[in-house]
């Protein structure tokens, strides 16, 4: 009987154990395959509809003069604090924010000035000044929230507006018979710093420049202006027969303000073997410079909002800023808002602001409207679009802004600020620039982005300020 042997042939496996690998492994397989790839992703970058819709106007000579009537009255500002401890003390150089104080060069007067504020603590529902009283101190707000009360035309008590931090009242006085024309009652806690007129009439006695000021201050009220302090234009109307006709003319500010365009700007690195050797399927340098100009991007919007010189957010004058009424976004607050200016087109409002407008809304069962815009859904109140704007900043309190902007040059409104046709433009206002390449085969770009945004008239912009964006359960 002869033996048979199958030389090469393994012998029948029994069922395979347990965990033990029976098939080709993914890791294996994806060396004999081309995967399919994606471009490179970037998380941080956002919708930037503030860049989308703002009108850009081109600046050729790297410069925007923005030209206006007169104005005799100005703005008023807010004045900084400092808090050591419990103590609250005034900056003194931010006194100038005071109107009566506008431009004010001596220092060593607003440092006496400052000294002479006295610290109070108020609570919530204390009620600070009464209507036809006496205007005999100076009050500024150091943290806290004061309600202005007036009575309505049935006798029913209205609230006429909201004073914060760095607000003040009181300097009315100068200007007024010096009654208080309305009652100021604490909407919550915190701290004043007040100034009695008597102080304030003792240093200006000795102070030569300080009484020129007042004198100076007072003497702009009594030109003939509008309400909102330009310089009047003589008119006549409703006349008959031969009437005499006033003259007129438009006066201008003497020294109007000018926008610079800023810049954002970093070197791209790419290296030569890369550049060379990796570029198939995707060509590397292209997506490397695609996400630094999104980076760019990113930060040009965030200029646009919060940079100190020319920032939307920081920029909005001082009446053009209302308090919410109780603290999240009431629709009470945004019809505020909306009417403080004429031809509203946007809100802009961080994503949390806008969650807080959406519970508001279902918490008085109401359902807001949405508009299209680019072919997109978005939503918008009375008509106007909100867009999400994450670059508005989230205090650690939970409190946002919401900014309402009119827009466009011929509008008499917010406009941005760029230039095109600069030398190696990639993108409108943007350059890409070749610098080299160094002795370590690496080769740089000039990523130069320019940019700015100008305001034509205060009332261009409006903040409704404090929103507060946390979720409270009821």
């Amino acid at each position: 009987m002869s033996t048979e042997t199958n030389v090469g042939i393994p012998a029948p496996a029994g069922p395979p154990q347990s965990g033990q690998q029976q098939s080709l492994g993914t890791a294996g397989a994806r060396n004999l395959a081309t995967t399919t790839k994606s471009a490179p992703q970037m998380q941080g970058i956002s919708p930037r509809w503030l860049l989308r819709t703002l009108p850009w106007v081109q600046v050729s000579g790297g410069t925007y003069r923005v030209n206006r009537r007169l104005r005799y009255s100005v703005g008023r500002g807010r004045v900084s604090v400092v808090k050591t401890g419990s103590e609250v003390r005034i900056v003194p150089p931010s006194l100038r924010e005071v109107p009566v104080l506008r431009g004010f060069e001596d220092d060593a007067v607003l440092e006496e000035l400052a000294g002479r504020f006295v610290q109070r603590e108020f609570s919530a529902g204390e009620v600070l000044v009464a209507a036809g009283a006496p205007i005999d101190e100076v009050f500024i707000i150091a943290h806290g929230k004061l309600d202005r009360l007036g009575i309505g035309k049935y006798g029913e008590q209205t609230v006429i507006g909201s004073l914060s931090d760095g607000d003040h009242l009181g300097d009315e006085a100068l200007q007024r018979n010096g009654a208080w024309p309305y009652a100021v009652k604490a909407a919550t806690a915190g701290t004043l710093l007040a100034l009695s007129w008597p102080a304030f009439q003792e240093l200006a006695d000795r102070s030569e420049a300080l009484q020129l000021q007042v004198m100076d201050y007072l003497a702009g009220f009594q030109q003939a202006q509008n309400k909102h302090g330009e310089a009047a234009i003589g008119l006549s109307a409703g006349h008959h027969g031969e009437h005499e006709l006033p003259g007129a003319f438009v006066d201008y500010e003497l020294k109007p303000r000018e926008y610079e365009l800023s810049v954002a700007q970093t070197v791209l690195k790419v290296h030569s073997r890369v550049a060379d050797l990796y570029n198939q399927p995707m060509n590397q340098t292209e997506h490397q410079l695609r996400l630094t100009i999104e980076a760019l991007r990113e930060r040009q919007e965030d200029e646009l909002i919060n940079n100190p010189e020319f920032g939307l957010l920081q920029n909005a004058a001082y009446d053009q800023r209302i308090q919410t009424h109780s603290g999240p976004p009431t629709p009470d607050d945004m019809d505020e808002l909306l009417s403080r200016r004429r031809s509203t087109k946007m809100f802009l409002a961080h994503p949390r602001a806008i969650a807080a407008i959406g519970r508001e809304c279902n918490r008085r069962g109401l359902y807001p409207d949405t508009v299209e815009v680019e072919g997109k859904k978005v939503f918008a109140w009375r008509g106007v679009p909100v867009f999400p704007c994450n670059k508005i900043p989230v205090t650690r309190e939970n409190t946002s802004s919401i900014l309402a902007l009119r827009t466009g040059e011929d509008n008499q409104g917010v406009i941005g600020l760029h230039q095109t046709g600069i030398p190696d433009e990639y993108q409108p206002s943007l350059s890409v620039r070749f610098m080299g390449i160094s002795e370590k085969a690496i080769i740089s770009y000039l990523v130069s982005a320019y940019y700015s945004a100008a305001i034509l008239v205060p009332d261009a912009v409006g903040v409704l300020e404090s929103v507060d964006v946390a979720h409270r359960h009821d």
